[in-house]
């Protein structure tokens, strides 16, 4: 996946709640970006939550919701993402 665009992983205005906030608008931005890689399989994901721990909930949608491979896709594609460009995102979870 390439970089999206604007996201250097650096000092950002603090958005959430807590002494290690994450920066939301940076959390949509990734999704975004990643969002294209699901939609063209059938599939998109909704952000349900960031906890002030720096776990991201999401809810996987369409076709990735019921997919096998969700959890790869999770991980080591959206997860990893987050970790990358969004200081503070410790994990993602999917909610149902």
């Amino acid at each position: 996946m390439s970089q999206p665009e604007n996201l250097a992983a650096e000092n950002t205005p603090e958005t959430a709640a807590g002494s290690s906030a994450i920066d939301l608008v940076k959390v949509q931005e990734v999704l975004n970006s990643v969002r294209p890689f699901l939609q063209a399989d059938g599939g998109d994901c909704e952000l349900v939550d960031v906890t002030p721990e720096g776990v991201v909930k999401l809810r996987l949608q369409g076709a990735c919701g019921s997919c096998p491979s969700s959890t790869y896709t999770l991980k080591l594609g959206i997860e990893e993402q987050l970790k990358q460009y969004v200081p503070g995102i410790t994990e993602v979870e999917q909610v149902f």
